[in-house]
């Protein structure tokens, strides 16, 4: 959530900002809201001055003058009732319109609409290349009995499915490593709750109701499923004065994530790449500002770690304006070559790392106490993707195919496995 008084200092950049985002909220509308509402307090304030007046007369008026002044003040009364539930109407209005103003971008954001504007600022490997036409997750999984998707159809819907065999283990595998990792960064382990209260998805910056939402919710309750782990541990300290002394707060946490991802099917999104249910270690952090660019920086070192042990080519890319998502301030994301993808294999994302300043701070309502005034302040929060495990999977049965039909196990994860082969099926 932004600072409505932010905006107010340069509405320009706001609107260029969401210019920029490619974004349809109407700040001229927010803004005209916001003068209703002024002009409502200073109805409230007329009246309960007034109505003041009237108390002061009451001490010093006749006793003939009473009755008459009794009755005015009694409608006075009413009146400032009726203004005060007008002010709160106003105000929930405003409210409701400033969440969805976008965060501020930082400087070095590019500029863009489409996926190609992302500007790519590393890379690490070579492509891989066989001598031999290599098969996609799908087709190796299908052949090696490692994963499902007609069960997952019958049981549950499309875009669910049944992991098997030694694709269980491997996937076990790969949490244990990404924990490790983190955990030798000084990242805290958590495994979150799937569930989290609908206030809490709205104060990450999530839309739990409506046709924009990519998220499940649960009728009757007031509560939806989450998308990702960032939900539930942006939600742990809602609502808290952290002590300045346990910042920065570094969490890495294990989720199953829901959604709906209406729309999005088609030859780029098959299998595994995108999904209705899937499992995700997630990163995240509470910083105090002065930290967190530092920490944004941190994350994304610890998520290209764990894809240079795994050796997995990739590349990064820091987001376009129009592709960062409305908390975010500044994002990166790993993409992971796909030797499947496309026609003769592409890059595709498996993580991001965002900074998302005091947004969801605002709106969850966490804060610290500046030592130097004395008053509170918001924290930062960032989070990261460690591990989507669906895509982790992809990657690693994609790069790590042989000719004979099998997968090798990556070096790291043999000691997780317990065995260095998925062999083909005879």
């Amino acid at each position: 959530m932004i600072d409505i008084k932010e905006v107010l200092k340069d509405p320009n950049k706001m609107r260029a900002n969401i210019n920029a985002r490619c974004s349809n909220v109407d700040l001229d509308a927010i803004l005209e809201k916001r003068q209703s509402y002024l002009k409502q307090i200073g109805h409230v304030e007329s009246l309960q001055f007034e109505s003041n007046n009237i108390a002061k007369s009451m001490k010093t008026s006749a006793a003939e003058d009473r009755p008459a002044l009794i009755a005015k003040g009694q409608e006075l009364k009413r009146m400032v009732g009726l203004a005060k539930e007008g002010l709160n109407e106003l105000d929930e209005a405003l409210d409701t319109e400033v969440r969805k103003l976008p965060n501020f971008m930082s400087e070095d954001v590019p500029i863009g609409t489409k996926e190609t504007d992302n500007k790519i600022i590393s890379t690490f490997g070579e492509p891989t290349t066989f001598n031999f036409k290599p098969l996609d997750h799908l087709e190796l999984g299908q052949k090696l009995d490692l994963i499902d998707f007609e069960s997952g159809a019958k049981v549950t819907g499309t875009k669910f499915y049944f992991l098997k065999n030694q694709a269980v283990l491997l996937q076990h595998a790969i949490k244990s490593f990404v924990f490790k990792k983190a955990i030798e960064q000084g990242f805290t382990p958590l495994q979150a709750p799937d569930i989290a209260r609908n206030n809490i998805l709205e104060g990450v910056g999530f839309v739990p109701r409506g046709d924009e939402s990519n998220t499940y919710e649960i009728a009757g309750m007031d509560m939806s499923l989450v998308a990702t782990a960032e939900i539930s541990v942006g939600g742990m300290h809602s609502d808290e004065i952290i002590d300045i002394k346990k910042l920065p707060l570094l969490y890495a946490a294990e989720s199953h994530c829901f959604r709906r991802e209406a729309g999005t099917a088609g030859k780029a999104s098959k299998g595994l790449y995108r999904v209705h249910q899937f499992e995700k270690i997630e990163l995240f952090a509470l910083t105090l500002p002065q930290q967190s660019e530092e920490i944004h920086e941190k994350i994304r070192s610890l998520e290209e770690s764990i894809y240079q042990d795994l050796e997995i080519p990739y590349q990064v890319v820091l987001n376009c304006s129009a592709d960062l998502g409305a908390p975010a301030y500044k994002k990166y994301d790993i993409e992971a070559w796909m030797p499947g993808k496309g026609d003769a294999g592409e890059y595709g994302e498996v993580t991001s790392a965002s900074n998302c300043t005091d947004f969801q701070a605002r709106r969850l309502k966490i804060r610290y106490k500046n030592p130097n005034t004395g008053k509170n302040q918001f924290v930062h929060t960032l989070n990261g993707t460690a591990s989507a495990l669906g895509r982790t999977m992809i990657v690693l049965m994609e790069n790590y195919q042989n000719e004979e039909g099998g997968i090798r196990i990556p070096r790291v994860l043999k000691p997780y496995t317990g065995f260095d082969m998925i062999a083909p099926i005879v």
